[in-house]
């Protein structure tokens, strides 16, 4: 399956898919840190440009588009900051322009689940789900939550998948492998409870240590208030949702360790959003946080890809626990 990918940030969608046996044959963000840390990982085959200066005809013909358009505009956490009329929104239209040019079989788009709550927003969603059915796509969408498949998160997403009309749609949205309510079962066959902070981050250093990739990060000091970036995360259970929001300058939000003495590095965060321990994430440590936030977990992503793979009639490869290194991979089934 040949993919090409838009608005690729780190590669957390992409690493997914290559992982479960998807080439990613091209690629493209805008944001010079992240083509760095996404050509140190995944591969040197990334475009570093502005999507709406790409053209149609550099971009290659593929089996798959995919790709997560900036949620600025739709996130809940901008409270009533947040405008269907926010020029992020819009981009959609960018990656429209080119499945129109390229035709792949399939696309699929993640965003934050913010684009179908509330009025306006939803109206604005509906419009954009008939833009695609008007260049020619069937549509479903479906909100996953990262922590069903095993990311120590609960995150929730928006996951859109297109089929072109004259191939049948053969997409089915992956099942969850953890449960919030399950019991602690070796089987494979069976569903496994949701990851812990402990299982994901228990075994890092106390404190900031450079000598662990990218378990560095802000000196900003814990200040608990109840708001987002500002609240106790607990041992046992998943983490709330690591967030990209902020200045690459100033900082993104970033929560409070479990300790409450410093706030998470940015390895725990990246734990946390299930990238393996060999991805090193470059930039500053502000713009290292905003890559790992705005990305898609990858084990997430790996069940998509396998997906795909499905619908499109090819063979995808079963997760491998060697290849993975997480803590808690131990507790992944091997499917």
């Amino acid at each position: 399956m040949k993919v090409v990918s838009l608005f690729s940030g780190a590669g957390g969608l992409d690493l997914g898919f290559v992982r479960s046996g998807a080439q990613i044959i091209w690629a493209n963000d805008i944001d010079p840190d992240s083509v760095k840390t996404y050509a140190e990982n995944v591969g040197d085959h990334i475009v570093l440009g502005d999507i709406e200066k790409i053209k149609e005809s550099d971009v290659p013909d593929a089996d798959a588009i995919i790709g997560g358009f900036p949620c600025l505009g739709f996130t809940v956490a901008k409270g009533k900051s947040r405008t269907v009329l926010d020029p992020h929104n819009f981009l959609y239209l960018e990656f429209l322009r080119i499945t129109k040019y390229v035709r792949p079989k399939y696309f699929l788009i993640e965003n934050v689940p913010g684009m179908i709550r509330g009025k306006d927003f939803k109206n604005f969603f509906e419009k954009m789900i008939q833009d695609f059915v008007d260049s020619g796509y069937t549509i479903k969408y479906k909100v996953l939550r990262a922590a069903d498949y095993g990311v120590p998160q609960t995150r929730d997403r928006v996951i859109i998948v297109g089929a072109r009309n004259d191939i049948e749609y053969h997409f089915e949205f992956p099942d969850p492998t953890h449960s919030g309510k399950a019991v602690l079962r070796i089987d494979d066959n069976h569903l496994q409870p949701w990851v812990t902070l402990k299982e994901a981050i228990g075994d890092l250093p106390q404190n900031y240590d450079e000598r662990i990739p990218n378990h560095a990060g802000t000196k900003h000091k814990v200040k608990i208030n109840g708001y987002v970036g500002n609240r106790v995360l607990y041992w046992d259970k998943p983490s709330p949702t690591i967030m990209g929001r902020g200045s690459r300058t100033g900082g993104p939000v970033i929560h409070p360790h479990p300790s409450l003495k410093r706030r998470l590095s940015v390895r725990e965060t990246a734990r946390i959003q299930s990238f393996p321990d060999n991805f090193i994430f470059f930039g500053s440590i502000s713009s290292q946080y905003a890559q790992v936030g705005n990305a898609v977990p990858p084990l997430l992503a790996f069940r998509l890809g396998q997906q795909m793979m499905r619908a499109l009639g090819e063979k995808p490869r079963k997760f491998d626990r060697k290849e993975w290194k997480l803590p808690w991979v131990h507790r992944i089934p091997e499917i």
